[in-house]
């Protein structure tokens, strides 16, 4: 016979044994039916048969059932009830049971939702009973023999309360609390919609009927939902009974493929119908608001549960071939063919996308799932007898050897097998999708598109809610827009170009936030440049549009040409436009578009030559003459408005000339630059000349003039170089200084975060020893107090016997805290309790049951979120009774990062490989499949992983996590996908293991990248190349 393990009952969804033919009933004869018997099972293992249960309404109110207790109370509240709304005026029974649904409302959702949340979790519900021993016949028998005779006279023959498990008998008692608090909830809502019923007025009977119609289909609908529903779940589901013990998979079908949650969601359809029957907004707000808090009471407690209990977790990054049967092995193509000397050929990979061809939407076919594997094998086999009678495929022609020789494939009868790396749904997703816009999300503003995107939603929210201005104001408005494009376009693009030439700062953007192809190396550069060209392009365009709409607004047809200067400015004006537009064409025939988009900002492939040609030949910077037209349009609008744009358009530009174009391309061609172009040259001849000409006919007064002007030249000469003396001066000394303020403004904005705490101090110290508190860092693998980033921090704690059971340890940097007292930072997360299973995140769930030895030693590891991601001198500190009193602290220990000495790809590669495992907290599913021999204990060289293969992950559970791991990574061995997946492939189970990578690659190579850019490529091979790939870009 099976053992009751085996009957576990999954309900609806349990294969049936299949009856013989000696089990059918014969003709003329009944057989007795077999009693369908379930089995349970407590979270400790212990199996037992579980009892028949019996709806609430038929042992609330069916009179054949004896009532308990608690039946008793929940009778009597809802008899009150009853009175209460007959006896009542109407006004004030609405207003008290508005006030007395809001509480049996807050009891079921809210009430209900913390119990189950931390009963879910770590048991709470049954540690509670336990510890107050309330099912215990030695410490609390009255309490007990009470508790049986409520549960026996509701329960059937077939149940024992002594032979019944702890967990089963306490999930009756819940049970018990569930039901006054659902009956009440019930009739509470009930009365407060009868005390609100009215008629409403100025309705046709037709109206009325229909809302009546309506409203009892509503409440049928309703209660057919709910009785469906429990014919599904049974009490089991309704009672949330998974949470005390397992009775078997749930499986959900029925009314459940109606609706997502119908008990939640649709079941409450009766609540409507009866606010159209009671005819009352009022009532209507109220089962909306009551609807909204069961959806909340669904979202905070039921779907974590059902994640928690029935939910896997599904890794990040995970590379699962479309089709993992995708080989290819060829052989002798035919008897026919001449035989040839075979060589091997080494693996093709091939793109993701070609492996997956769409089939044309003319053949109006889809394949079916037989067709689809021989699309794939037609593909990616050689033509070979073997296989010529597979069937063809549709969507694609069969290669031959002749084709595949065409592609450098050898056509000679071959006998090696060809492999190929598989095609997986995350690289394809990784080649498509790059951080795309969805609606608000993933905006970027270096991006010309999401620029393009933010503007076209600004301008329309302040075309439709702008106000209707006078015509002044408008004007007005006008300018502050031009002048804001004018800035925009000079000075706001004007630093980010600076930035560009100082660190590359687009480039680095572009490197940090999104993936390209490890083939791609100048993919962050030509993305980076495409977009700067089209946002420089759109500003420009703003800048000109925004100038001529403010002249238009301005300008004003003359009434008498002749009259005036109307005719002069005009003509003035034009000219003006017209060497403006002459100087920006003649300036693009010299640049070209390289020069025009300012690439070598960007591009280093060109040559860093200048010629002096065309425009050019005769000035330095002809844009300070593109500055014309704004002149020109003032003359022509005669307005100051458009002057003083003028005016400040070519303040910007000397601006972007003088910081940002002059210095960049002093860098870039250095002495090759020009001091003085052709025309300044003329001038600075002529100035010359017509000097020595007024010299000489200065006769004997030149000597005199000439004294003057090398003196007032001397004076200007000495007060230029002593000015920039002390500038020069003033920078080189303050420049040290500046450095330790931006420093100090660092570490002090680092500090701001752990500030934020209110210390907490106990009031019973006098009663412990501190003495006999002991703390002490455990060396690392190196047997040093040196970690490496992410390694295992093991410390060993003594405490007394009679310790606070809320003690825990934090990790702080050196100097964070200047008291040996008190702790006066957060931690920020860094902590770990003595007793880290009576916690549940930083909540204190309770003392374990008496029978738990209470330890006097014990060890807590550091791993995970609770380590520093960042290098420095730490010390661990040992708190009180969950407050910040130090009883005991050691340190300091160092966080270290090995930084290669030289930077190639083997170094580089076998730093990851050093890194990534510990950032994936050692985890054999996670961490790639060349990194696992690195966790055999045998290996000390690998940092952490004795520390973590041996099980000490702190407290008193540390010896559970080594086995277990030790054994997913030997299943990993048997994956059939284990040799399809490239060795250095790598996953993560969210995003913060990411993060962790991110912070590691910053602080040992000194490049930084966002997490989505490490999770797309989730191999070591293509970060290192990556990473070799960025630091040659950055440092060029």
């Amino acid at each position: 016979m099976s053992t009751p393990q085996n009957f576990l009952r999954q309900r609806n969804g349990a294969a049936k044994e299949p009856s013989s033919p000696l089990d059918e009933p014969q003709k003329g004869s009944e057989r007795p039916r077999r009693e369908e018997i379930v089995w349970g099972k407590t979270p400790g293992g212990e199996v037992f048969r579980v009892p028949t249960t019996h709806d609430v309404l038929t042992t609330l109110f069916h009179p054949g059932y004896p009532k308990s207790h608690l039946d008793l109370l929940n009778l009597g509240l809802l008899g009150l009830q009853l009175i209460v709304f007959f006896l009542l005026p109407r006004h004030a029974s609405q207003i008290f049971f508005f006030f007395y649904f809001a509480f049996w409302r807050g009891a079921y959702d809210a009430g209900l939702g913390w119990v189950l949340t931390k009963q879910s979790k770590k048991k709470w519900i049954v540690r509670e009973v336990h510890r107050l021993g309330w099912l215990d016949a030695n410490r609390r028998p009255a309490v007990r023999n009470w508790i049986r005779e409520q549960l026996q006279g509701k329960m059937g023959k077939d149940y024992s309360f002594d032979e019944l498990p702890l967990e089963y008998n306490t999930w009756l008692l819940f049970r018990q609390a569930v039901d006054v608090i659902l009956v009440n909830d019930f009739l509470s809502y009930c009365m407060f919609a009868f005390s609100c019923f009215r008629v409403p007025e100025g309705l046709s009977i037709g109206v009325h009927i229909m809302r009546w119609l309506g409203g009892l289909a509503l409440i049928v609908f309703n209660l057919w939902v709910k009785t469906e529903a429990h014919n599904v779940v049974k009490d089991y589901g309704w009672y949330w009974g998974d949470v005390f013990f397992q009775r078997g998979a749930l499986v959900f079908d029925g009314v459940f493929e109606l609706a997502p949650h119908p008990m939640y969601s649709v079941g409450y359809a009766g609540y409507y119908g009866l606010s159209l029957i009671a005819g009352s907004y009022a009532v209507l707000f109220v089962s909306l608001a009551a609807h909204a808090a069961q959806f909340a009471f669904l979202v905070f407690f039921e779907n974590p549960h059902i994640e928690r209990m029935y939910g896997q977790r599904k890794a990040i990054a995970k590379r699962t071939p479309l089709f993992p049967n995708m080989r290819m092995t060829a052989t002798s193509s035919s008897s026919n063919s001449n035989t040839a000397s075979s060589s091997a050929t080494p693996a093709v990979e091939a793109d993701p996308a070609d492996i997956l061809s769409t089939p044309a939407a003319t053949e109006g076919e889809t394949a079916t799932e037989t067709e689809l594997e021989t699309e794939t094998e037609t593909e990616y086999e050689i033509h070979r007898p073997d296989i010529t009678s597979r069937k063809s495929s549709k969507h694609q022609p069969q290669l031959s050897i002749a084709s595949l020789s065409s592609n450098g494939i050898a056509s000679e009868p071959a006998t090696p097998r060809y492999r190929r790396k598989p095609a997986s749904q995350h690289d394809l997703l990784n080649k498509y999708f790059r951080r795309d816009a969805v609606v608000l999300r993933n905006l970027d503003l270096h991006r010309a598109n999401d620029t393009m995107l933010v503007l076209i939603l600004t301008y329309s929210l302040v075309m439709a809610f702008m106000p209707c201005f006078s015509e002044a104001a408008m004007l007005r408005v006008h300018f502050v827009h031009a002048l804001a494009w004018c800035l925009i376009h000079y000075v706001g693009l004007g630093h980010l170009l600076n930035a560009q030439s100082k660190n590359k700062y687009m480039v680095r953007h572009f490197l940090k936030n999104y993936h390209y192809l490890s083939n791609d190396g100048n993919g962050a550069i030509m993305e980076a440049f495409s977009n700067w060209k089209a946002i420089y392009n759109l500003s420009m365009c703003m800048t000109y549009v925004s100038c001529i709409a403010v002249a238009w607004k301005t300008y004003s047809l003359p009434n008498d040409w002749t009259v005036g200067n109307e005719l002069l400015r005009h003509v003035l004006g034009l000219l003006l436009v017209a060497l403006h537009v002459w100087a920006t064409m003649e300036s693009y025939e010299v640049l070209g578009v390289f020069g025009w988009f300012f690439g070598d900002f960007f591009m280093e492939e060109f040559p860093a030559n200048l010629e002096y040609t065309g425009i050019y030949r005769y000035l330095n910077n002809p844009e300070a003459m593109g500055g014309a037209a704004w002149f020109g349009l003032a003359l022509i609008s005669g307005s100051r408005l458009v002057l003083s744009l003028a005016v400040v358009r070519h303040l910007a530009n000397w601006w972007f000339l003088s910081r940002v174009e002059n210095p960049h391309m002093r860098k870039l061609y250095g002495d090759s630059l020009r001091k003085d172009a052709g025309f300044v040259k003329v001038m600075k001849s002529v100035a010359s000349k017509n000097a020595r000409i007024i010299e000489s006919r200065a006769g004997r007064h030149a000597p005199e003039l000439k004294r003057v002007v090398t003196e007032v030249k001397g004076t200007f000469e000495k007060v230029y170089e002593e000015t920039a003396d002390a500038v020069e001066e003033f920078l080189a000394k303050s420049r040290p200084r500046i450095s330790e303020v931006v420093e100090d403004t660092k570490f002090l904005l680092q500090q701001s975060r752990e500030r934020l705490v209110i210390t907490r101090v106990a009031s019973d110290l006098s009663s412990y020893d501190k003495s006999k508190y002991k703390l002490s860092v455990l060396p690392s693998s190196s047997s040093s107090k040196g970690f490496h980033l992410g390694e295992p921090i093991v410390v060993k704690w003594e405490a007394p016997h009679k310790h606070s059971r809320k003690d825990w340890i934090g990790l702080y940097r050196v100097g964070a805290n200047s008291s040996t007292l008190v702790t006066k930072t957060s931690s920020l997360g860094m902590w770990v309790p003595v007793h880290t299973e009576e916690w549940e995140g930083d909540v204190y769930l309770g003392p374990s049951p008496p029978s738990t030895p209470r330890n006097k030693s014990g060890t807590v590891t550091f791993k995970g979120d609770t380590l520093p991601w960042m290098v420095g001198k730490y010390e661990v500190r040992y708190h009180h009774d969950g407050k910040y009193n130090v009883m005991s602290l050691d340190g300091p220990l160092e966080i270290f990062v090995d930084k290669p000495t030289e930077l190639n790809f083997e170094t580089v590669r076998e730093n990851l490989m050093h890194v990534v495992p510990l950032c994936l907290d050692l985890d054999p599913s996670l961490i790639p499949l060349s990194c696992k021999p690195l966790l055999k204990p045998s290996q000390n060289g690998f940092p952490g992983a004795n520390a973590e293969m041996n099980g000490d992950s702190g407290g008193d559970d540390g010896a559970e996590s080594g086995g277990a791991d030790t054994k997913e990574a030997d299943d990993d061995d048997d994956d059939p996908e284990a040799d399809l997946r490239d060795p250095d492939d790598f996953s993560f189970w969210s995003e913060k293991q990411a993060k962790r990578i991110c912070a590691a690659i910053q602080q040992v190579f000194d490049v930084e990248y966002a997490p989505e850019v490490v999770v797309a490529d989730a191999n070591i091979t293509a970060l290192a190349n990556r990473i070799l790939l960025s630091k040659e870009i950055l440092t060029t």
